[in-house]
């Protein structure tokens, strides 16, 4: 299980993001999180910035939708470009056929969850999708403390992998650094956003090397 490495621009300079980008340039993907301020509490970026970023870098992107009715917001971002497009369980309508409208459009299909959502109502979804996100503070802002109290669901979705009941990456996002990417990699997540772990180290390109060594080192 090769650990994946994806620094999120919501801890970048967003008046630089292309030289962001740029320093980053070792990362696997790079995860733009886009927030409505209806879904959670925080308004971001949306579908022009991704379009942009897609002229800018040639980083897959990693598209994180906090938004209410991904049904109809989320296929644009997977014609824009982008190389994964996650949606929320809590906010989909019809996540089986979002799946497959993602899919048709060129991108991975992820779901992700939010840390008090149980994983066992969406097992059945999951097989029509690529990636799991589970979510390691609840979404809506940077910086906050890594929950490890969600990481039983990340062992539960690395056994179905593994069982082949589920063939999809196990992401997680939020709190994640030098300190808890370990246990992380070790309950059986295979890709890592990293925000401010990346983006505020002095050496943005040695800090993604770090993690994915660390991760590489647990899992």
């Amino acid at each position: 299980m090769q650990p994946l490495i994806a620094p999120s621009i919501l801890s970048a300079d967003f008046a630089r993001l292309a030289a962001e980008a740029d320093a980053v340039a070792n990362a696997d993907w790079l995860h733009v999180d886009v927030m409505d301020n209806h879904f959670v509490p925080n308004l971001t970026i949306g579908l022009p910035v991704v379009r942009s970023l897609r002229k800018a870098t040639d980083l897959p992107l990693d598209c994180h939708l906090m938004i209410d009715d991904p049904d109809r917001w989320a296929p644009p971002y997977a014609e824009a470009g982008a190389r994964n497009v996650t949606v929320h369980a809590e906010a989909a309508a019809d996540p089986v056929q979002l799946a497959r409208a993602l899919r048709s459009a060129g991108a991975l299909a992820g779901l992700a969850v939010k840390p008090g959502t149980p994983l066992e109502p969406y097992l059945d979804v999951l097989t029509g999708y690529d990636t799991l996100l589970v979510m390691t503070v609840e979404p809506g802002f940077g910086g906050q403390e890594f929950l490890a109290e969600v990481l039983p669901k990340v062992r539960e979705a690395r056994r179905r992998v593994e069982s082949g009941h589920l063939r999809l990456h196990v992401e997680v996002d939020g709190g994640i650094n030098a300190t808890t990417i370990e246990a992380a990699a070790e309950a059986g997540a295979d890709v890592f956003v990293a925000g401010s772990a990346v983006f505020s180290a002095a050496d943005p390109a040695q800090a993604v090397a770090d993690l994915r060594q660390r991760a590489a080192g647990a899992g």
